[in-house]
């Protein structure tokens, strides 16, 4: 994100603990060890854009950074921030006259090349003064970004799109799963990938890059069969059923990354037994 905006014309000050982290960007950024050095360097009006995981670090970030900040500047959570404490947040920084603006940030590593896409919530006016940045980060200035409504509003969106992902994956998970132990038809994986991309209705950039690693290497010998889930999927499916939505596909597909975890190893085990009880089936011991 540093270099795309530095490309874009932005003035990038940097901080971070680690040094290797701030010599990464150093080509392209002004860096600095501290936040109170990063804060003191930059005239004000600032946008102060944090870029960290969800949770105690961005609780600590912020409060860090609203004690450094003065009226007028504004702090941006770009990070995938549980919709709830960002709303709390938006109030208490709004209290010391620092308007928060949460941004859910879509694109990954792609995202230099590419361009991201953001979801920005919060007021009118801390939007626009944020504006110009999103421009720089967005594919283009007018398209892959939008100001979708009050605090809180842009991480809730974001929490949705990791939500439809986590469906979107599983089901060409399992799709190619499928295709793969029809041992008969001895497919080609990739070669069906690269037909699926043109003209087929499942064509998508998740496709894309499942046929990238499927030229790679079909076997996957070397990949664990762990798939972490980092929360968004279970925010998701905690708001689904507050909200009486039905999700069941966003459920499976937790229960699906959560399982691969080592969480589903009790309840298989007591199923094995449970056949073995009432069936006098095999059970097979490690």
């Amino acid at each position: 994100m540093a270099r795309r905006w530095a490309g874009g014309g932005v003035r990038v000050v940097a901080g971070d603990p680690s040094e290797a982290a701030r010599q990464s960007v150093a080509d392209v950024a002004e860096v600095h060890a501290t936040l109170p050095e990063l804060v003191a360097s930059m005239a004000q009006p600032r946008v102060l854009w944090s870029m960290v995981p969800a949770g105690d670090p961005t609780q600590a970030v912020l409060d860090h950074l609203a004690d450094l900040a003065a009226p007028g500047d504004v702090l941006v959570d770009g990070g995938n921030s549980d919709f709830r404490d960002t709303m709390k947040r938006a109030w208490v920084y709004g209290e010391k006259g620092l308007p928060l603006v949460d941004v859910g940030v879509s694109g990954g590593v792609w995202g230099l090349e590419n361009g991201y896409c953001m979801m920005a919530g919060g007021t009118g006016e801390a939007v626009e003064k944020v504006r110009p940045l999103l421009e720089v980060l967005a594919p283009a200035p007018d398209t892959g970004w939008g100001h979708v409504g009050p605090s809180g509003s842009g991480h809730f969106s974001k929490m949705v799109h990791n939500g439809v992902e986590y469906g979107i994956m599983q089901a060409l998970g399992e799709g190619f799963a499928i295709l793969q132990a029809k041992k008969e038809f001895g497919y080609d994986l990739a070669q069906v990938a690269k037909v699926w991309q043109v003209g087929s209705v499942v064509r998508s950039w998740l496709l894309d890059l499942t046929a990238e690693a499927l030229a790679e290497d079909q076997k996957l010998d070397n990949v664990a069969p762990v798939v972490a889930d980092s929360g968004e999927g279970r925010w998701t499916l905690r708001e689904a059923i507050d909200l009486g939505v039905p999700a069941p596909v966003v459920a499976a597909a937790l229960m699906v990354r959560q399982a691969s975890q080592g969480h589903g190893d009790y309840s298989n085990k007591l199923l094995a037994q449970m056949r073995h009880a009432f069936g006098g089936h095999a059970v097979t011991h490690e």
